[in-house]
């Protein structure tokens, strides 16, 4: 599955819509742009397996570079939107980055990365959404190419760095497959089992692109022909606005939305229909108590959580029913089997403190850190790993 199937079979249908602004790009548009800038990687020089470097806010091409990327092979790092030019110019280079795509609203930074020489490894920049000095324009680098697919098309991945809380972030890396690029990821079956997305879905995505979650399950409605919500920026209020003008079926939260939504005044909540969301996703963070309680009491037993990382080593789940019965569990693991450990590496009884480990045939890697790679390796069983 993949939006180029779509492209032929609802050329029309909107792959995703931009909140703020209402632009609408079809599954025709995405698949013709996307195969535009995979020409422009080829042309650049960049083969299956090398990298790019994406540092923009949520804007309406977002999508179309990741896609560009995933059917060309190569590796695309998100970098936060929020970092500062020193910490943007350590992922662009860390990442491997040949080729760096900034979007206009943040050309304060993306200038300073110029002026300041920061990307001495970067091969080609581009201007997204209007023009920075020292960067080409990607819409009119695009337009030289056709929108026909480029003749080499295989599987390409996020590689994604974590949040740096302990050190510097680390890309998380996992091995490319050589699979044919249209070929069903792992997350596309988890998506339709666990939470019947499909081309039904109508998805609103209030987070930043450049996590892990957004980007991930974002594309992956738009694998399975769905359509995607974005919003620029999150907005309590207007989240509630834009579940009922679309009529959202499917949306993904932290719970700091939770509490600002559940923050508002209760006339304020009440204006707004929310009866056709059927599965409210949250993770990243937990989720205090009393705060679920409440969002399961308004939205009803349509909130669901899991715990995972961009790892991929792992994966957690349970909804409202579950959750109600064990409040504050995170679920039972669904394609790994975990194992709760002391610091010695020994399973701990039923009811100890310990480190998670997912015991899986999950693959990855610390990009350029092979003493972290280790280390997130259980002592004893290398088909154990943790996410600290």
């Amino acid at each position: 599955m993949h939006p180029s199937t779509h492209a032929k079979t609802t050329p029309d249908k909107p792959a995703y819509i931009m909140a703020a602004t209402g632009e609408s790009v079809t599954f025709r548009q995405l698949d013709e742009r996307s195969n535009q800038i995979a020409h422009l990687f080829r042309d650049s020089g960049l083969k299956s397996g090398d990298s790019i470097a994406i540092f923009m806010d949520n804007n309406v091409h977002y999508y179309e570079i990741c896609w560009a990327a995933q059917r060309a092979g190569l590796y695309y790092t998100c970098i936060s939107s929020r970092l500062t030019a020193g910490e943007t110019a350590y992922i662009a280079q860390d990442c491997g980055a040949r080729l760096f795509f900034a979007s206009e609203a943040l050309s304060s930074v993306a200038e300073e990365l110029v002026r300041d020489k920061l990307l001495p490894k970067i091969e080609r920049k581009f201007a997204v959404g209007g023009d920075i000095p020292g960067y080409e324009n990607l819409e009119a680098a695009r337009a030289a190419f056709p929108s026909r697919p480029i003749a080499d098309q295989v599987a390409g991945a996020d590689m994604l760095y974590s949040s740096g809380t302990t050190g510097r972030p680390k890309g998380v890396k996992h091995p490319l497959t050589g699979a044919a690029f249209d070929e069903p990821s792992a997350l596309t079956g988890l998506a339709a089992l666990l939470y019947s997305m499909d081309e039904n879905t109508i998805y609103l995505s209030p987070a930043p692109l450049y996590h892990a979650a957004p980007l991930r399950w974002s594309m992956t409605v738009q694998r399975l022909g769905g359509t995607v919500i974005v919003m620029e920026h999150f907005d309590a209020e207007e989240a509630l606005r834009l579940i009922e003008t679309y009529k959202a079926t499917h949306s993904q939260w932290v719970p700091t939305m939770f509490v600002r939504m559940l923050k508002m005044p209760e006339d304020v909540r009440a204006k707004y229909d929310v009866s056709s969301m059927k599965v409210a996703i949250h993770a990243a963070a937990p989720c205090p108590i009393p705060v679920k309680e409440q969002m399961i009491a308004w939205w009803g037993p349509v909130i669901y959580e899991y715990y995972a990382g961009s790892e991929g080593n792992g994966f957690t789940a349970l909804n409202s029913e579950e959750w109600l019965a064990h409040k504050g569990s995170v679920g039972k693991p669904l394609n790994a089997i975990a194992h709760i450990c002391n610091e010695e590496g020994d399973e701990v009884p039923v009811g100890e403190a310990g480190t998670i480990y997912f015991e899986s045939d999950s693959e990855f890697e610390y990009h350029n850190d092979p003493k972290k790679t280790q280390e997130a390796r259980h002592p004893q069983h290398p088909t154990w790993s943790t996410l600290g």
